[in-house]
């Protein structure tokens, strides 16, 4: 199938260009269950993954190199070509390579798809009330690297499937599975009644330090934003809140720092590096 058409973009009313012109309204994306990724190395990773890819939109020169990599696609994928200055004027933003594609979000998992896909010992990571797509980008980035193995993102936190999200994770986000909990206090119990230990990352808690604390068993580590932290509800859902020791002068790490410093702690303590 592969290549469905390839349409030089003359003007930009094209309604198949409607998701490139919209890459600010995220909750008709979401609706949509659409997403944009952006930048060569993303859309390249975008066509070597399993994700099933809608269109793309690139300078002709970016298309020559890209063709054998769509041709190889399983489904019909819709191309564009048009000077980046045109993409540009498209999408409302200044591009430093020009492309972009549009693809379908993967079904979420539920918790008890996580619970019965996931193999122990268990290393999954929650986000509560991260709103910035970069930071949250950057952390499921480091989940794949550190072998997260499920990311749930709660109600109050924002998508990682956003354009900047998804181009701050290099794509990682194409290969980890997440869970979007309702309720993701609610959630963190589900999983300590299931047996996996609940473990919040907090900066300033009088508890445990975490190279005190045995993360080799099922763990769920979570992450608050970097403005507020985590909510009450959710620290409360955890079994323990553990710190970093830092200089008093540093009030505490950047959110992906610290999910890169807890993650690589746990995979230290398996003996998975």
């Amino acid at each position: 199938m592969a290549i469905r058409s390839v349409q030089v973009v003359e003007t930009l009313d094209l309604p198949e260009l409607t998701p490139y012109r919209t890459l600010r309204q995220h909750e008709d994306h979401r609706r949509e269950r659409i997403f944009v990724a952006e930048g060569e190395k993303v859309v390249r990773r975008l066509l070597e993954s399993r994700l099933t890819v809608v269109s793309v939109l690139l300078p002709e020169k970016w298309f020559r190199e890209l063709e054998p990599l769509i041709r190889a696609r399983p489904e019909a994928v819709a191309i564009y070509t048009a000077p980046k200055k045109v993409l540009e004027r498209l999408t409302g933003f200044t591009m430093y390579q020009g492309l972009l594609a549009v693809a379908r979000m993967p079904p979420a998992w539920t918790l008890a798809d996580a619970l019965q896909r996931a193999p122990a010992p268990r290393l999954f990571a929650a986000v509560d009330g991260l709103t910035s797509a970069e930071n949250l980008g950057a952390l499921v980035r480091n989940c794949a690297a550190f072998r997260a193995q499920v990311l749930l993102v709660g109600e109050t936190s924002g998508s990682p499937w956003l354009r900047r999200a998804v181009r701050a994770s290099m794509g990682a986000i194409f290969h980890l599975p997440t869970v979007e909990p309702a309720d993701l206090a609610h959630a963190l119990r589900d999983l300590r009644d299931a047996g996996i230990r609940c473990v919040a990352a907090h900066p300033h808690t009088t508890g445990r330090t975490l190279a005190r604390t045995d993360l080799t068993g099922d763990t769920c580590l979570v992450f608050g934003s970097e403005g507020y932290g985590l909510s009450a509800r959710v620290l409360a859902a955890c079994e323990e809140a553990v710190a970093v020791p830092m200089p008093p002068a540093v009030d505490s790490l950047n959110v992906a720092s610290a999910a890169a410093v807890f993650l690589y702690e746990a995979n230290r303590q398996r003996g998975w590096v």
